[in-house]
């Protein structure tokens, strides 16, 4: 059931491109495991190696702080509708804040959403599918936008005071440093 392939074939490149939501994992060696799901058009597969998607301001920052202590960093996506499948990219990310040399690059693959706070850039190493038999089926509707509208209102001044007060640090403490790359 379960194929792996060192680089992402074309099929499972349409299935990524296809898909509204994906999940993120990543973990330092003594902090806790952090799952965060992830929407808003905000992924983009830019070989048969690499992955990069742009993070939005939220109420935690730990994918940042996981990532430039231990760059370890897992995609999952789940096939909702049609054929059943889970696609997993493991792989090395690093994170670009947005005053990094190469954010404006990176950024211009991305329609402008309100709030971003960072990309992360994943090299792919190592590709994996398996059966995804036992994932419910479920229709999409919509994307939701509550954070977008948050972002808006609360303007540049308002998300950089929101990220020195709620993103600089992981939830075991671990800094993220976004204050010091995006002031």
């Amino acid at each position: 059931m379960a194929q792996q392939y060192s680089e992402i074939p074309d099929q499972l490149i349409t299935f990524v491109q296809e898909q509204k939501i994906f999940f993120v994992g990543t973990a330092t060696a003594d902090s806790r495991v952090n799952v965060s799901p992830k929407g808003m058009d905000s992924l983009r597969v830019l070989g048969k190696n690499r992955v990069i998607w742009l993070n939005v301001t939220g109420s935690g920052n730990e994918t940042s702080a996981h990532v430039q202590e231990n760059p370890r960093m897992t995609l999952m996506f789940n096939a909702f509708e049609g054929n059943p499948m889970i696609l997993r990219l493991y792989g090395t990310a690093r994170v670009i804040h947005r005053k990094d040399a190469d954010w404006q690059e990176l950024y211009s693959y991305f329609n402008p959403l309100p709030g971003a706070r960072q990309i992360f850039d994943l090299a792919v190493d190592l590709v994996q599918t398996s059966c995804g038999m036992g994932v419910p089926l479920f229709d999409y509707r919509d994307e939701r936008n509550q954070l977008d509208r948050w972002a808006e209102k609360k303007g540049e001044d308002g998300i950089r005071g929101y990220w020195r007060e709620k993103n600089r640090t992981s939830l075991d403490g671990k800094p993220t440093n976004i204050m010091r790359k995006n002031t």
